[in-house]
């Protein structure tokens, strides 16, 4: 039911092309998922995400065990039908948004006690509570309960919550209850690249679908990122899909791609697009300024969506200082496109053996961040 087919390695670094069938399709990695937070991409519909080429999308086990609930979701058939896609979709366990609630929640070995970030009550998620909500929630794919440690974070802590992860990681596989759907383990140990060859370790051991990288892109320099990456990825296996947890910006799709990642998400691209800024082959243009007034030009010559075929950056600047909603649909139509067209040319020129050429070029134009 889950298959993950290796079709090219570059000769020239880590980046491989790859498929992964679910029993909701396959995608094509590497792959960058839009992220559907509460069940919906923001300011996009499931008919656009097929339209942008969309081949699997994400979607969060907090937000959606505290509204409107698992068991309701459950009771609709499932996340596919609730909203209305019926490509592949993953679900985080929740864990980086609980303890992104820091001064809300209380971590012990059992699980995490935390208050909802909603109405302030009090709620309780194990291993196995958060296998449960993501079996009721019916994703194809599921990420094991673990924890998200910030940057920076003493050597002490970190091996001890590397540790709780595996811990967490068996409890998880021992509650988990659907064969039609992957579970995934994740890799933790934060800047210290023993811990992450230690953790990397213990939750390979285990025979999953996949695995993921988690506790990068936390506020740490992009340099010691792609340390952390080139410490960790060389450990795990070839034959399964490699997931870093919560990337998304231009320049570290590519840089990850580099690395050997297969399937990135981000919510990036949506939550610039309503703050007025598009992401463009050029790089950055934040179409709210006042200097695209009277620009008639669409937001990138090089692009094929909706709203570069048929609206202006003028127009565009319009309708946000207007506060119309249109300019946030507009602007995460195109944000979503560049990504997924990014990702499309890029297996293209792992496929054609001229990435390190592609990489020249694209930075030489779009720039570093």
């Amino acid at each position: 039911m889950f298959e993950f087919e290796l079709i090219k390695e570059d000769p020239d670094s880590r980046a491989r092309v790859g498929r992964f069938h679910t029993p909701h399709g396959s995608f094509d990695t590497p792959v960058f998922m839009p992220v559907g937070t509460q069940a919906t991409v923001k300011a996009v519909t499931p008919r656009n995400l097929e339209e942008l080429e969309a081949e699997i999308i994400l979607a969060n086990t907090y937000h959606l065990y505290m509204r409107p609930g698992h068991e309701l979701v459950k009771e609709a058939g499932g996340l596919h039908k609730f909203m209305g896609w019926n490509g592949p979709i993953l679900t985080d366990s929740g864990g980086f948004q609980i303890f992104s609630l820091a001064e809300l929640r209380n971590i012990r070995e059992e699980g995490v006690t935390f208050q909802s970030h909603l109405d302030g009550s009090t709620h309780f998620i194990s291993p196995e509570k958060a296998i449960e909500i993501e079996n009721a929630l019916g994703a194809d794919i599921i990420m094991a309960f673990d924890e998200c440690v910030p940057y920076p974070a003493e050597y002490d802590y970190v091996m001890k919550s590397a540790k709780r992860t595996t811990r967490w990681l068996k409890r998880c596989i021992q509650a988990h209850r659907r064969d039609d759907q992957a579970l995934f383990g994740i890799i933790q140990g934060g800047m210290y690249a023993d811990l992450r060859r230690m953790s990397a370790e213990e939750i390979l051991s285990h025979d999953l679908p996949g695995y993921a990288i988690g506790g990068l892109s936390v506020g740490e320099p992009k340099p010691l990122m792609y340390e952390m990456l080139d410490h960790t990825v060389p450990l795990m296996p070839k034959n399964k899909p490699r997931y870093l947890m919560g990337v998304g910006s231009p320049d570290c799709l590519v840089e990850g791609v580099l690395h050997g990642i297969d399937m990135f998400d981000c919510v990036l691209p949506t939550r610039i697009a309503r703050n007025g800024t598009a992401l463009t082959s050029r790089g950055k243009i934040v179409v709210r300024n006042a200097e695209h007034a009277k620009d008639f030009t669409t937001l990138d010559p090089e692009c094929d969506c909706y709203a570069c075929q048929n609206f202006t950056k003028a127009y565009i600047r319009h309708l946000i200082k207007a506060n119309e909603i249109l300019a946030s649909i507009l602007l995460s139509i195109h944000n979503l496109r560049f990504l997924i067209s990014l990702m499309k040319e890029v297996r293209k020129s792992i496929l054609e053996e001229r990435l390190l050429e592609f990489r020249n070029e694209f930075f030489e134009k779009f720039g570093h961040e």
